[in-house]
């Protein structure tokens, strides 16, 4: 049997077909814009996360290089201003690249965990200079001086 009703003809079905209604079209448009967007979401979370990684790869060198440091200092060695500037500022350019680096969840808890690595190795570094500086700081070789001061009568 040939249905002859022109309101169910295969011109008129396909025009009423999900793929040329509007609202449907504009659902399948932002299914297909909210993954790129989780796709581009998920890439600036891996550089983020690649980032940190290589920022806390250069810390633990310089890590390596403060603790040497700590030794020498602790043990007495003087050590020229110039050993504890490097380190600092190197330090500074790795607090810097963190700076720069856009993360949110877990990668911007990261960064925050090595912003407060590299400030906890500065300070060292600031008291290690202090130390290094202080003619005093070892106490077994401190010298005291007292004066006698002599009064006058008038």
């Amino acid at each position: 049997m040939i249905n002859s009703d022109p309101a169910h003809s295969p011109a008129q079905l396909s025009s009423h077909s999900s793929f040329d209604n509007p609202a449907s079209k504009e659902k399948m448009t932002n299914t297909k814009d909210n993954k790129v967007e989780e796709v581009k979401e998920s890439e600036e979370i891996s550089k983020a996360f690649a980032a940190v990684a290589g920022v806390r790869k250069e810390v633990d060198k310089l890590s390596e290089r403060i603790a040497a440091l700590e030794v020498a200092v602790n043990s007495g060695t003087k050590v020229t201003d110039e050993e504890f500037v490097v380190p600092a500022e190197l330090l500074m350019r790795e607090l810097l690249k963190l700076d720069g680096i856009g993360a949110e969840g877990e990668a911007r808890l990261q960064r925050k965990a090595e912003v407060r690595r590299i400030q906890k190795y500065h300070e060292t570094l600031d008291k290690l200079k202090t130390i290094n500086s202080n003619p005093f700081s070892d106490k077994h070789k401190a010298v005291s001086v007292t004066t006698n001061w002599e009064t006058f009568d008038s």
